[in-house]
């Protein structure tokens, strides 16, 4: 059972009598409290532990002095809004690569694709239902754990097999999972062609449904934060097909 301030929007469980935690595995930021309540019952149920937010603010707070496996965020709300609490975490040297479910009643494609754009994860529109709420959730945690590298050392550039870094020489730039598993793939076979629905399928999985065009999106990110240590032409856009990873030798 929780009890709801509404003049501060916070939060707390009457039945533990705990604090507002800022160390829990999933950080729920929403300003509607039966949608919190909800999010929150389903995914304790599925095993997470959760702390909520109830305005902008306070989750810049809470990200602030906390540690998150996950956001699930909403994208209007009290205070500080939830594109500009993305665009501080995604932009955060230490925090940034915390993934980031943005969860909106603007359920536009034209939303979608600006929210993913900002860094945004995976996107999931109102009205929900929880079980693709759960299933989304454990999804982005899948993709955010550490892969291993094994990349060949003749494309040069490479992957830290404990955070999503990427090196080359002494140059080095931080991205985001989805972008560092992206890129492992493509490394994995230089020269090779993948396509839109491998990617997907790849990157993604098969038990989540995405766009083709995030894609499109994700490959942009990767080749702005690629240009940062002077690779800027190495992800290779083959017309009608996909991508290829290609070495300075092509």
């Amino acid at each position: 059972m929780l009890e709801v301030k509404h003049d501060s929007f916070q939060y707390r469980d009457l039945m533990t009598q705990e604090p507002l935690s800022t160390s829990a595995d999933i950080l729920i930021v929403e300003d509607e409290a039966p949608i919190a309540r909800l999010m929150e019952m389903h995914l304790r149920k599925a095993g997470f532990t959760t702390s909520i937010r109830g305005d902008g603010d306070a989750a810049l707070a809470a990200l602030r002095d906390g540690e998150w496996r996950l956001v699930v965020l909403d994208r209007m709300l009290p205070g500080a809004s939830g594109m500009k609490i993305l665009r501080w975490l995604k932009a955060s040297p230490t925090k940034g690569h915390t993934p980031v479910l943005m969860v909106t009643a603007l359920g536009m494609p034209i939303e979608r694709v600006h929210g993913l754009n900002e860094g945004a994860d995976d996107y999931l529109s109102k009205p929900f239902e929880p079980d693709e709420l759960v299933a989304r959730t454990k999804a982005l945690l899948r993709r955010s754990r550490v892969m291993e590298s094994g990349v060949s050392a003749q494309v040069n550039i490479q992957l830290d097999p404990d955070v999503p870094v990427v090196f080359e020489g002494d140059a080095r730039v931080e991205v985001r999972p989805l972008e560092y598993k992206l890129l492992k793939i493509l490394m994995d076979k230089p020269g090779k062609t993948r396509s839109r629905d491998y990617l997907l399928d790849h990157v993604w999985g098969h038990d989540v449904y995405v766009e083709a065009r995030t894609v499109d999106v994700t490959i942009k990110r990767l080749r702005k934060a690629l240009k940062k240590i002077g690779r800027k032409k190495c992800i290779e856009t083959v017309r009608s097909m996909g991508y290829r990873f290609v070495t300075p030798a092509e």
